[in-house]
């Protein structure tokens, strides 16, 4: 007998693991984008296709709810420059000097700085498990930045793409703390619809001044292709996946297949860009996904919200 319910599992238990193979795409799209586009136009493209396609799904509670997001307008261009600006822009703008690996695998540690945020700023108790993965995350983190040479750190040279890639993931687990900080009347899809026309409106002077340095961007099917692509691919197609699956599984079930997002990253960028992989990374992934998992599976996780269009990627 036909089950719609057990057909709908089916097919979300086989679509989860392809929302990190499409966040991937993202990491792709960043180290293809020198020479062709700056990392602030390509953002700007990509949120912009985002919030006209999320305005005109949620435009009737947008208007019902006007009066609240007039009130609140400098909340939602905070999270726009937290979420779109720092960890989008500067993702792009990273991936210019460090590999798509790389970028990868330090934002991986998103979810273990968003619990060392709600552990010092919301006052939420981390039991021993969670410090000992919080201490294994950042200390592959470390591992990938230093390219694993401990022993000649003090004459290491940082490459500057890790360190923005740093900023942006700081940034993320600020944009994640404050959305739980801060309430909001507004459903998901229109919350995120505000958060992101608080976003281009942010990126708009920066990518207004890209416009005007010769040789960043050349204007061509390759430059529109990696902006709809990142639109579309990392953007509007995983978060709907990510959305149904996790109302069909729960939300326990998808976030664990979301720690392949280092894994695909790296298979991504050693397939479509030649990047092959270090020990150093090996190492770090070693080290950073363990600690993840320790830090958001234990019994008192870290806050959850709804996730934003990516950076994940």
């Amino acid at each position: 007998m036909f089950d719609p319910a057990l057909r709908q599992f089916k097919i979300a238990r086989t679509l989860v693991w392809v929302v990190p193979a499409l966040w991937s795409v993202n990491f792709i799209v960043a180290r293809m984008a020198p020479g062709v586009i700056g990392p602030h136009l390509l953002a700007l493209g990509r949120w912009g296709i985002a919030a006209l396609v999320l305005v005109l799904v949620a435009r009737q509670e947008l208007w019902q709810q006007r009066d609240a997001i007039q009130r609140d307008w400098w909340q939602y261009l905070v999270l726009g420059i937290l979420g779109m600006l720092i960890c989008g822009a500067w993702v792009y703008q990273s991936a210019r000097t460090t590999s798509a690996t790389n970028v990868a695998l330090i934002y991986a540690a998103a979810p273990v700085l968003i619990a060392v945020g709600a552990s010092l700023w919301l006052h939420e108790r981390m039991a021993l498990r969670q410090k000992f993965g919080v201490a294994l995350a950042l200390l592959g983190v470390l591992h990938v930045v230093v390219k694993g040479q401990w022993a000649t750190l003090t004459a290491l040279q940082f490459v500057p793409g890790d360190l923005w890639m740093l900023a942006a993931t700081v940034s993320w687990a600020a944009y994640a703390l404050l959305q739980k900080v801060w309430p909001c009347s507004l459903g998901a899809t229109a919350r995120l619809a505000a958060i992101c026309v608080g976003g281009v409106v942010s990126l708009l002077p920066f990518a207004a001044w890209e416009m005007t340095q010769p040789g960043l961007t050349v204007w061509g099917a390759r430059a529109w292709t990696l902006v709809l692509v990142s639109a579309v691919v990392p953007g509007l197609g995983a978060y709907w996946i990510y959305g149904w699956a996790q109302r069909v599984l729960g939300a326990s079930r998808v976030a664990m297949a979301l720690y392949l997002g280092p894994l695909y990253g790296g298979l991504a960028a050693w397939t479509m860009l030649g990047e092959a992989p270090g020990w150093h990374h090996l190492g770090g992934a070693m080290l950073i996904l363990p600690g993840v998992f320790l830090v958001t599976s234990t019994v008192r996780p870290a806050p959850t919200v709804s996730p934003p269009l990516p950076a994940r990627s």
